[in-house]
């Protein structure tokens, strides 16, 4: 933590409870790629990169690899789980600019929509998991209900019968 002056109050890079939201965000996101393993028998890549994908160019011309929540390479599957910032206006975080200019809000609503667009073009399948489709608190955190598992099963269910096939498990 910074001090002003070396003295003085701690100044945080991030509030708490912007730090406390993240940490909330990323097990609910992790949970919800538990889930996707334990139905399809696999470990997902968590946060993969594809060279293809890309964000948006910072003032020096750079793009950093956009990451992907899950990635199964034997099915083409990449999963990711919208927390509620992805369909809902989040308050002073989706004001920030970025580096790239664009206000925070902005620039995940491109990604998402780069991510569903690139994708499939490069022979991957996109399964998105929103939070409304589980039981969730007033905060859009999971309550995590015995039926999230059967959620999951049924938005996957075109892949499990892949994992059930020899040349999926095959160890080559």
């Amino acid at each position: 933590m910074a001090r002003l002056g070396g003295g003085g109050s701690p100044i945080r890079s991030t509030s708490k409870a912007a730090q406390e939201v993240s940490r909330t965000a990323i097990s609910d996101e992790h949970y919800v790629l538990d889930l996707c393993d334990a139905v399809l028998g696999l470990k997902a890549v968590r946060q993969h990169c594809f060279p293809f994908l890309t964000g948006d160019p910072d003032r020096r011309g750079y793009r950093k690899p956009l990451p992907v929540d899950g990635f199964y390479p034997a099915l083409s599957l990449v999963v990711e789980y919208h927390e509620r910032q992805h369909r809902e206006r989040v308050g002073f975080f989706d004001d920030k600019p970025t580096v790239s200019g664009v206000p925070r809000g902005e620039q995940r609503r491109r990604y998402d929509e780069r991510r569903a667009d690139l994708l499939p073009k490069h022979g991957y399948r996109l399964i998105v998991l929103e939070v409304d489709e589980f039981a969730h608190d007033r905060a859009k955190r999971l309550l995590r209900h015995s039926n999230d598992k059967e959620i999951v099963s049924r938005r996957l269910q075109d892949f499990r019968t892949q994992v059930g096939s020899s040349s999926v498990l095959s160890a080559d």
